[in-house]
This record gives C-alpha cells, sequence and structure tokens, in this order.
C-alpha cells in the first residue's frame, strides 16, 4: 500500500502495515487489536486531506471502507441520519439534495469521507457540518469505549475540533438533522451572486447543489481526472484568525470577516440613563488566505525552480501536484508561501491537511 496511490494529492510512501475495515464491527476489533500493542497508528478516510511522507509511515494504517446510511427517528419536519464513517461525504449529500433534506447542500463537492467531516468541521459557501451534527459515535483510544460524543463534547470551531487538537480515536458514525425542505435560504455572497439572488433568498436545494459544485470545479475542488488542478488537498491552507485590533493594522483593502455579531442596539425611554456598553474586547476576525498569499507575490500558477509541486492555476489556496511531485516538494512550496506571507503581513498560515511524517 502507497499513501500516493490513496490519497488525492497522490504523494507518500508505504505503511509498515495496513488494515482495511469494512463493517463496524472489524473497525472496532482493528482498533482494539491495534491498540493493544506499541507501534504507531494512523486512521485512513478518503485520503483527501493528508500529506504523508515520502518515507512512509512506520506503524499500522486501519482504513475506514464501512458503508451504510440509516433513518432514525425525528420531530416533524427533520430528518435524522445516522451515517457510517467510510461514506463518502458528497454522496451523501448528493442523497439528501435527491430526496428534499436541507442543511448540506452547499457541502456539496466536499471530497473525503463522513467520518472525517466532524473531525475537519468542514464548511462552504454558509455551511458548516456543525450547523447539523447531533452526534458522533467515536471510539476512545483511552479506554477503548464507544462513546457518543455531541458536538458541545468535540469544541467544534473553524475547522477544528478536540479530535483534531489531539483527542485520539477513530469516528465510527456521525449523526445529522436535516430539514424536511425543497430549498434553503442562501448564506455566503459568493453563492448568492453566482445564483443571482439576495442574501437570505431561498433557493431549490438542485440549483444550490449545482452552482457549488461549479464554483468549486472552477477553482478546480472537484476531483476530476480531467483536471489537474485537482490534484491537491484542496485548501491548503486554513482562512487565518486574528484579533480585530490586528486586523486593522492590515491594508485597508484586505478582506475581513468578524466572527462575533455585533452587540445589539440599546432602546431607553426619553430622559433614562442607557446603562454603559459592555468593555470592549479583541473580537476575533477572519482574514482570507488567499488575498494574503497573493497580495505577498505568490500567484496562481508558482512553482519553485525545478519543483513538481505549484500553486493552482485556477486558486491561490490549493497546492498541486503537478505529475510526480514528492512530500518534500508539497511542504517546500507550502513553507515558501508561510514565509512569504509572514514576512508580509506578520500572518502565520496554518496547513488545513494533517501532515504525517513532514512539517511546515
Amino acid at each position: 500500500m502507497l499513501f500516493a496511490d490513496l490519497t488525492t494529492m497522490r504523494v507518500g510512501g508505504g505503511a509498515y502495515l495496513a488494515i482495511d475495515a469494512s463493517t463496524e464491527e472489524e473497525l472496532i476489533e482493528a482498533a482494539h487489536e491495534t491498540w493493544g500493542g506499541q507501534e504507531e497508528w494512523l486512521i485512513l478516510g478518503g485520503g483527501s486531506n493528508l500529506v504523508v511522507a515520502d518515507e512512509g509511515f512506520d506503524g499500522t494504517v486501519i482504513r475506514v471502507l464501512t458503508r451504510g446510511i440509516e433513518q432514525l427517528a425525528a420531530e416533524p419536519g427533520h430528518v435524522r441520519l445516522r451515517v457510517q464513517a467510510g461514506e463518502p461525504w458528497d454522496a451523501l449529500v448528493a442523497l439528501a439534495v435527491s430526496n428534499g433534506w436541507a442543511g448540506i447542500e452547499a457541502l456539496s463537492g466536499i471530497p473525503g469521507s463522513c467520518g472525517a467531516a466532524p473531525i475537519q468541521n468542514i464548511g462552504a459557501y454558509g455551511q458548516e457540518v456543525a450547523d447539523s451534527l447531533v452526534a458522533i459515535d467515536f471510539l476512545d483510544y483511552l479506554d477503548g469505549d464507544l462513546q457518543r460524543l455531541s458536538p458541545a463534547d468535540l469544541r467544534l470551531e473553524y475547522r477544528t475540533s478536540a479530535i483534531k487538537q489531539g483527542r485520539q480515536g477513530i469516528v465510527v458514525a456521525i449523526e445529522l438533522d436535516l430539514l424536511e425542505s425543497a430549498d434553503s435560504p442562501i448564506a455566503y455572497d459568493q453563492l448568492a451572486g453566482a445564483l443571482g439572488v439576495a442574501l437570505g433568498e431561498r433557493v431549490p436545494l438542485r440549483e444550490v447543489r449545482d452552482t457549488v459544485l461549479s464554483l468549486r470545479a472552477s477553482k478546480g475542488m472537484v476531483l476530476d481526472p480531467a483536471d489537474p488542478d485537482s490534484v491537491s488537498c484542496g485548501s491548503f491552507f486554513t482562512n487565518p484568525i486574528v484579533g480585530e485590533n490586528f486586523a486593522r493594522t492590515l491594508p485597508e483593502a484586505a478582506p475581513r470577516w468578524p466572527m462575533e455579531a455585533e452587540p445589539d442596539d440599546q432602546v431607553v425611554e426619553l430622559g433614562e440613563e442607557p446603562a454603559l456598553p459592555p468593555e470592549r474586547s479583541d473580537h476575533r476576525v477572519k482574514l482570507s488566505a488567499a488575498w494574503l498569499i497573493e497580495r505577498a507575490g505568490v500567484g496562481k500558477g508558482f512553482s519553485l525552480p525545478g519543483s513538481r509541486a505549484a500553486v493552482s492555476s485556477k486558486h491561490t489556496l490549493a497546492i498541486v501536484n503537478t505529475g510526480g511531485a514528492t512530500a518534500a516538494e508539497i511542504t517546500e512550496l507550502g513553507r515558501f508561501i508561510q514565509t512569504r506571507v509572514f514576512s508580509e503581513f506578520g500572518v502565520r498560515l496554518q496547513a488545513e491537511p494533517n501532515l504525517v511524517g513532514v512539517s511546515l
């Protein structure tokens, strides 16, 4: 088994041992057997968010191949689904849209498996998996027990979770709550513009999905054998989140989005003394990593001399394997981009994919 054959970036050496788990029982058994030893271990789903060293991984890889979607009892107007971890994410979205189940249609085209979705708290075009997630079934490494974890337990935030931050174990299944609805409100400017509607306007689910897939394809963010820009991990860097005071030091043209809602206006009777406003804190602000990369002098299609890794010709957030690239070349370009952005703006970009045996 070579990671280069099992990941969308198509880099990485082999593993000491690989175990395929096709059922939940096999997955739990493989985990218990592996955890009983002393070797390193790694969980592999769709391979869309992973860069492994050229030397490979000197441990056991458990491939999560479990499939299945079960519809559970739900409140009127809602649909509750339990989805096994190995189910491809976009297949789930396609099923939901075809059945008129709203809540994840803007997450169309995201590669990878359902088990990885809450680990990364995947999101796009105004939706996140956190918006629909009820719980996950999680096999905990410390005690070997199968636990039910809520979104609060997972501490879901922008592109991260307690699992990504170090809680060890395996996502066995996820549970989602969707709405029985033929349409959904649009919550993202770019998507609204592509659809030709105002923010908040409701659009049929199929139209939302088709438009999202088209937008993602225009950025090389849909897996397509005919598109060399899709040989990547998707976005290689997350949009940085900084304090509002720091954000004010950036050029005025730098895109930024407040992460906290503005306080409500106070309404007081004439003659009454208004309450003192709350003490102003340094609110968090999300920046555009793509804007920072481009303004730091790294444009679409950029590559280092002699390297087979390049910035996507469609989108500066993606690093692509142009053919025969190594993990070392991918991460070398990542470090170069990090250095350029930090030198220009004082912002350190964080890698979005999981890096095994390599670092930025």
